[in-house]
């Protein structure tokens, strides 16, 4: 690792680490790698309701593998959905790590939904997390940060700019606000020392696609493969690096070339 890549003595703080095969996880694993503390947040609850499940040691195992990489790794359940959670989550990451330099927005939630099916119940549930919490948890994370220089707030994005995402109204709606909020909170905290980005991983292979999809979405992506969580993470990790320094309030596609 070239120093300027190194997160020795950093805390990383990552939501939406349920699963090993997700994009959270594979964050985790690179922010360990480059020498972070990684506190990850997972909510088993949203997963088991989901086609591709969890199990329920899998936070356990994500936890054994990063601290295998020779940095402390600390985890809790949390529901994000709560606003009264967030401030708590902060806290505990501070009593068991202490002042954490890197927060990566990660957790989402996300149900195929079209203005046919919209409801009030719904869109409140894609917004409490999408965009609530990743409001409310930033802007607490800015407020506690007092290390002057090299914090870093990372938001996962999901392209929704590069062309309508028929099918997915209330989450395509509620991602497009973390990008609005990522370029003005940018602005309002360059001068505490922190930079504020967003990563759209565009499709990303986490479980989900069967043989069908992929077949379908490879003609889309000119490298030959479709996009996987170690990609996105690996973006996340130069963001969280003093490399990135220069690099704020930037919405960044890394999707591969996909052709849409």
């Amino acid at each position: 690792m070239v120093p300027q890549l190194s997160l020795a003595g950093r805390i990383a703080v990552v939501t939406g680490a349920s699963r090993k095969i997700g994009i959270g996880a594979a964050i985790c694993r690179a922010l360990a790698e480059a020498g972070a503390d990684v506190f990850f947040t997972y909510w088993t609850g949203y997963d088991k309701t989901m086609p591709w499940g969890v199990d329920e040691d899998e936070p356990a195992r994500l936890q054994e593998e990063i601290r295998s990489c020779g940095v402390r790794c600390e985890r809790v359940e949390v529901d994000l959905s709560d606003p009264q959670a967030l401030p708590l989550l902060l806290d505990s990451v501070e009593e068991r790590l202490g002042a954490p330099a890197i927060l990566v927005n990660n957790a989402c939630y996300s149900v195929n939904d079209g203005y046919e099916q919209l409801t009030a119940e719904l869109l409140d549930a894609h917004y409490a997390v999408n965009v609530r919490a990743t409001a409310l948890l930033s802007a607490e994370f800015a407020r506690r940060f007092g290390l002057g220089q090299g914090g870093r707030i990372i938001n996962l994005a999901t392209g929704q700019a590069q062309a309508p995402m028929i099918g997915e109204i209330a989450y395509a709606s509620t991602k497009a606000a973390v990008e609005t909020f990522t370029r003005i909170l940018a602005a309002e905290v360059a001068n505490k020392g922190i930079t504020v980005n967003a990563v759209n991983p565009g499709p990303t292979d986490t479980g989900w696609m069967n043989d069908e999809l992929t077949e379908h979405l490879l003609p889309h992506f000119p490298m030959g493969r479709v996009g996987q969580p170690q990609d996105a993470a690996r973006l996340v990790r130069f963001l969280a690096s003093d490399e990135a320094e220069w690099v704020t309030g930037q919405i960044i596609h890394s999707e591969g070339g996909f052709l849409r």
